[in-house]
């Protein structure tokens, strides 16, 4: 075969679309300082940023109102699911996750909007303009949360630094007209778990060892970043649920459940012992890559449904170029329209580690096929699908019994050129085109 011309795909937008209100991850290795001295580090979270966009542009102020839900139809029957929701809302029952249906059974007068991603993007960008006035390093870690390296304040006093994370809060309200909670602490771990405990329009320092215990040593682990339903499911069943008594157990008990390296880090993070560096400009590391989608409309048209599992695993796939990432295990979730039973789950496996649409989407249809046949004959409607990984590979070694095809390499790769170039899906596959019909994406629902 002859050897193919190499292809420049352009600059990647991997969070382009992507719904990340809060992306949790864990701090890799190589995304830490060497050196094992203190830092000292500022997290600043904008309190409900979508919902206090929202009451800022439309005067809704007091009011409680959700973000993800539209009105489908002439009498407006809601659809969606609350993406976040105003303090106002939170306080009468409403929760992230929850339906648009439900959100308006508990309070028939709140007020669903859709999100807006242009404009929180903006005004993201207006936030970012303030910040880098006030660090020299700034990490956006998503549109409304930031990491500051204050390293510079570290010798000051507890009055200079208190004074430098209040002005900073209360420039974010005079310029961008919206409040934000902040946490000043020597982890990132901990400053993180800070900005949480004074919400909304606070700041909160943990600047030594008795401070974290406590103030953070109460918060259960599922807080902590990397530690998810599963895993503080494992660490309950040994009798631990509280980042102190996480720490007072030591770090073998996490490697004994975690793996040696994993175990280490997440101890590391439980006790405030990261060194984790506030990235810029680079794409911050990822451990899981994962697409969900809610139809606007059921449906129980199985080309339809394939369709939008095609469309779930090429977004994912692009996700996974851009970030330079590759895996070889990926799960499958086909959620149905039911009030108690949610869907089926499943797991599957490529060959070997890829990022390429064609094999990740022939091993999950052997397995995504039978089980939607199975729920449409029995006479269930799908609502959504969601594709993902389950762990990621960051090396990209080449491995012994597996290669990928080349010229299917070169086509995602040209067809990437092309999207990042002249934009989001100017070229897609075919398969594509047979999606469930309606107004489904951001925007295109109200």
């Amino acid at each position: 075969m002859p050897k193919l011309p190499s292809i420049n795909p352009g600059t990647y937008s991997p969070d382009e679309d992507v719904h990340k209100i809060t992306d949790y991850r864990c701090v890799s290795r190589d995304m830490q300082h060497t050196s094992v001295k203190e830092r000292l580090y500022l997290h600043l979270d904008m309190n409900c940023f979508y919902a206090q966009v929202e009451q800022q542009c439309y005067k809704l102020h007091g009011l409680p109102i959700y973000i993800g839900g539209w009105y489908k139809g002439e009498q407006g029957i809601p659809r969606g699911i609350v993406a976040t929701s105003s303090y106002e809302a939170r306080a009468l029952g409403i929760k992230t996750a929850m339906s648009a249906y439900e959100a308006e059974q508990i309070c028939p007068y709140i007020i669903g909007l859709q999100a807006d991603y242009e404009k929180y993007k903006g005004i993201s960008s207006l936030i970012e303009d303030v910040l880098n006035d006030f660090a020299p390093t700034m990490e956006k870690y998503s549109m409304d949360e930031y990491f500051l390296d204050i390293n510079f304040l570290k010798d000051h006093s507890r009055a200079e630094i208190q004074q430098y994370g209040q002005s900073l809060r209360n420039l974010i309200y005079q310029e961008i007209g919206l409040v934000c909670s902040i946490g000043i602490s020597y982890s990132k771990t901990y400053s993180k778990l800070a900005s949480d405990l004074d919400k909304p329009d606070g700041l909160t320092l943990v600047l030594d060892q008795q401070e974290a215990k406590d103030l953070l040593g109460p918060l259960p682990l599922d807080e902590v970043w990397g530690i998810g339903r599963k895993r503080y499911e494992k660490l309950q069943k040994e009798g631990l649920n509280t980042i102190s008594e996480g720490i007072d157990r030591g770090y073998p008990i996490f490697q004994q459940l975690f793996g040696a390296y994993f175990g280490k880090i997440m101890y590391e993070m439980i006790s405030g012992k990261d060194r984790a560096k506030v990235l810029t400009e680079q794409l911050s590391p990822k451990e899981q890559l994962n697409y969900m989608h809610t139809f606007s409309s059921q449906s129980t048209d199985p080309a339809c449904i394939s369709g939008e599992i095609m469309k779930g695993i090429s977004r994912l796939c692009y996700r996974m170029r851009g970030y330079n990432l590759r895996a070889r295990q990926y799960f499958c979730y086909l959620r149905i329209q039911h009030r108690e039973h949610k869907g089926v789950s499943f797991r599957f496996n490529t060959e070997g580690y890829t990022n390429l649409d064609g094999y990740i989407h022939h091993e999950c249809m052997k397995g995504a096929a039978p089980r939607m046949k199975q729920l449409l004959n029995s006479g269930y409607a799908l609502r959504g699908i969601g594709v993902g990984t389950v762990g990621v590979d960051h090396s990209n070694q080449q491995e012994l019994f597996f290669r990928e095809n080349p010229q299917e390499r070169q086509f995602c790769l040209v067809q990437d050129a092309i999207n990042n170039t002249f934009g989001n899906q100017t070229i897609t596959r075919a398969s594509i085109m047979d999606s469930v019909q309606g107004k489904t994406h951001f925007l295109e629902r109200s």
